[in-house]
């Protein structure tokens, strides 16, 4: 019997680093007439100073597959789990996240 190869297999290593991810609660869009940037940022309750934790540079083309991808997870998520609900948040990003301030 012979073994049928597909030529567009396409194999993917995930190292356990990789693995692990990187917890984001902000990330900030920008894009120029060749690319969109996504920096992805992990924002501490009280701290006024953020890193970018994460950067993913797409071409035009890559960023609306992205997109396309998404709407179709967030369709299938919300069929199995229930509407994600969203908060109206006013400009800028509120640093105490909306919980009570701290007091010494």
């Amino acid at each position: 019997m012979e073994e049928q190869h597909n030529d567009n297999q396409l194999n993917i290593e995930l190292s356990e680093e990789v693995a692990e991810g990187i917890f984001s609660n902000l990330a900030i869009i920008t894009h120029s007439n060749t690319e969109f940037v996504l920096d992805f940022i992990r924002v501490m309750p009280g701290v006024p100073k953020a890193r970018v934790k994460s950067r993913i540079i797409l071409t035009p083309e890559h960023a609306k597959r992205l997109m396309i991808a998404m709407q179709d997870n967030i369709e299938k998520y919300e069929a199995a789990h229930g509407r994600i609900k969203t908060q109206e948040e006013p400009p800028g990003f509120p640093m105490n996240f909306g919980g009570p301030t701290a007091q010494a």
